[in-house]
């Protein structure tokens, strides 16, 4: 971050790129940019890209970021680097070992290591934010796709479904990593963040409804049956992440930080909506 509003236009995120108009005379960086939600990933070598973008190209920011003086870097990793799913009634936690299952996760986690050497050997201060997904104005991708079904007033299948996920809102996110930003108390440490409340897929796609004025048309199917005909259309992970838990503990940055996310669920969809056209 910098004292004034200089914006520079950077072309590409990768172990080349030089950042170092972007980083003169900055305090701290605030780091977001990645490879991710390539639903149809074509790449003969994914992990390799995305270890270049991700991993190398981080590593790249950071150093120079530590070159120029610059006191802290926050970089927003992901909740996959745990994993996919958790079992019912566990919760993802900081102390945990991670264990990515994709290559998204995996170079977020290469990423994570990569930059607390860098932290132990120039001293510049490392803050890694995991987030599980992210939604806002302008989502895309899976979520888009779910609000947009219940602004359609399509009949889903999935009242039967009894889950938990974690998400966070994008309001509820940009104000935790502000707060690591300053806080001294954030200096090199690891944290998950979620919105607080975990919400069942049934339950997000009525609440969904109500922030359009609109009840969530949705009937009940066995999730075995979902999943199985989900795997013969070739959409098995998405059905998985419809029907499966992914719950995160958020006490760490509740206590350590004092955070407790500014927004509710129910407001961070109905900004989410606003203006959604179906």
């Amino acid at each position: 971050m910098q004292s004034g509003q200089q914006r520079v236009h950077i072309a590409a995120l990768g172990p080349q790129t030089d950042w170092s108009q972007a980083v003169a005379g900055t305090r701290a960086v605030l780091h977001l940019a990645a490879r991710a939600h390539v639903l149809h990933d074509a790449d003969p070598d994914p992990l390799s890209t995305y270890r270049t973008i991700n991993t190398a190209g981080t590593l790249n920011l950071a150093e120079q970021a530590a070159a120029a003086g610059a006191r802290r870097f926050v970089f927003v990793s992901t909740a996959k680097v745990h994993g996919e799913a958790t079992t019912p009634g566990a919760l993802f936690s900081e102390a945990e070992e991670p264990a990515p299952k994709d290559p998204y996760g995996q170079s977020k986690w290469e990423a994570e290591q990569g930059l607390a050497a860098i932290a132990a050997r120039t001293g510049m201060e490392v803050v890694v934010v995991r987030p599980p997904l992210v939604y806002g104005p302008g989502v895309k991708a899976n979520f888009a796709a779910l609000m947009h079904a219940v602004a359609s007033g399509w009949a889903l299948p999935l009242a039967a479904i009894d889950n938990r996920r974690s998400l966070v809102g994008t309001d509820n996110l940009v104000d935790f990593l502000l707060l690591c930003l300053e806080h001294p108390a954030a200096a090199n440490q690891t944290f998950l963040v979620s919105d607080g409340e975990d919400l069942s897929t049934p339950d997000l796609l009525r609440r969904l409804g109500n922030a359009m004025g609109r009840s969530a048309r949705l009937w009940p199917v066995p999730p075995p049956l979902l999943t199985a005909g989900a795997a013969l259309l070739g959409r098995r992970a998405a059905a998985d992440r419809l029907c499966g838990n992914l719950q995160l503990d958020i006490t760490k940055a509740r206590t350590l930080l004092n955070w407790s996310p500014p927004v509710s669920v129910d407001e961070g969809l109905r900004r989410a909506v606003a203006g959604l056209v179906p």
